[in-house]
């Protein structure tokens, strides 16, 4: 959600692109299945002439088994299911961001995609060229800012999962100390830190929060280094914006907690595991594609979190005490209800210096444009 909502060296990357390219000149992987089920509405007369509506997914990591694409094509199997025969989708995985990623969009776009979600910050730029070239062609892009007249964004509310978690988090610490493994220095990243933060903070004002930025979404050995570095410092309970479970695996073996992201990862580390904030993209894949297939679709930028059922904080682990889940069930209710209260005033940042006063609701400029530390967190967001 998304938005706005990412994700090496230059050989690495097109290296990637490379075997991209490859992928999408043998057709990509896709799935059609042949047993329709029904779908919201019917599609138009003249889309049902044509044949299925062809929507095209690319991901910025491999699908796997855990994370953010994990979650994405996940929610592509779902709708898939959801209109049966009416659709027909493709996805890339891997695709490296930057430049050489338009050829991939290119490609997708020539070869009869009508529908074409790019699913990583990264995208945001190649995306825009490309919807320019073919502009009868529904582009969307995950977590970006900036639109077209066939180019949305969307995004979801991931600060509320990291709210929610660091709710456990600021009860199950003895050490007060709680770790980041970030990926890159975007608002949305800032976001999570600062929320994860501030949901500690709402049941514990001794927190301090650390961050180790590995400047990828997906490294697993990075990932892991930047765990074991904080759990050195005495860090006993970690979350991460990252994509692979490296950082519940590492917290599992050093007997310390973490969260799951994106995905429920609980089966990467049990014991270590306290709950995994989730993201369900399939709401909003479904009204997507509704909306092409009935003539509906707008341009925008759409933001859900918990309130929509995008995010949610899921699988907390039995060791965590009534109090506990009770102080994170209340938070999440309260934002089902429609109030943000991740981000609710009074505001202070890392100086000191107060920048939303008590009472006050901040606006989305100030969400989607975040870039200092709130207060607790400690270091400084790199340039």
């Amino acid at each position: 959600m998304p938005d706005m909502k990412k994700r090496s060296t230059l050989k690495a990357g097109l290296l990637v692109a490379a075997s991209t390219m490859m992928l999408v000149a043998c057709g990509e992987k896709t799935e059609n299945k042949t047993a329709a089920a029904p779908a919201a509405a019917p599609a138009p007369a003249a889309a049902a002439a044509s044949g299925p509506l062809k929507v095209a997914y690319v991901y910025v990591g491999p699908v796997g088994d855990a994370g953010w694409t994990f979650a994405h094509d996940a929610a592509r199997k779902a709708v898939e299911a959801d209109f049966g025969d009416k659709i027909q989708t493709t996805y890339v995985e891997k695709v490296a961001e930057g430049a050489d990623a338009e050829r991939v969009f290119r490609d997708l776009a020539s070869q009869g995609n009508k529908l074409i979600f790019g699913t990583s910050f990264g995208y945001m730029e190649q995306m825009l060229k490309v919807a320019k070239d073919f502009p009868d062609v529904k582009f969307e892009h995950a977590t970006g800012y900036k639109t077209a007249p066939n180019l949305a964004v969307y995004e979801t509310r991931t600060y509320q999962g990291a709210y929610l978690a660091g709710v456990l988090a600021g009860k199950m610490t003895k050490s007060n100390k709680l770790g980041v493994v970030a990926s890159f220095p975007i608002p949305e990243v800032i976001r999570n830190i600062n929320a994860f933060t501030r949901g500690a903070q709402s049941v514990n004002p001794n927190i301090s929060t650390r961050a180790v930025w590995v400047s990828s979404w997906f490294d697993p050995a990075k990932e892991r280094d930047a765990a074991m570095t904080m759990i050195g410092q005495g860090v006993d309970v970690l979350i991460q914006n990252t994509d692979s479970p490296a950082t519940l695996q590492a917290a599992e073996e050093k007997g310390v907690y973490a969260f799951g992201w994106d995905s429920d990862m609980s089966s990467f580390g049990p014991k270590a595991h306290l709950a995994s904030a989730v993201i369900n993209w399939e709401p909003y894949y479904k009204q997507t594609i509704q909306s092409v297939l009935n003539g509906s679709w707008k341009n925008g930028t759409t933001w859900w979190g918990v309130k929509e059922n995008s995010i949610d904080l899921v699988n907390v682990n039995p060791v965590v005490p009534d109090e506990a889940k009770k102080a994170m069930q209340d938070a999440k209710a309260t934002m089902a209800s429609g109030k943000d209260i991740a981000f609710a005033g009074p505001i202070v940042d890392q100086s000191g210096k107060e920048v939303l006063a008590a009472g006050k609701d901040p606006d989305e400029g100030m969400l989607k444009g975040m870039n200092f530390y709130v207060k607790g967190v400690e270091g400084s967001i790199p340039k």
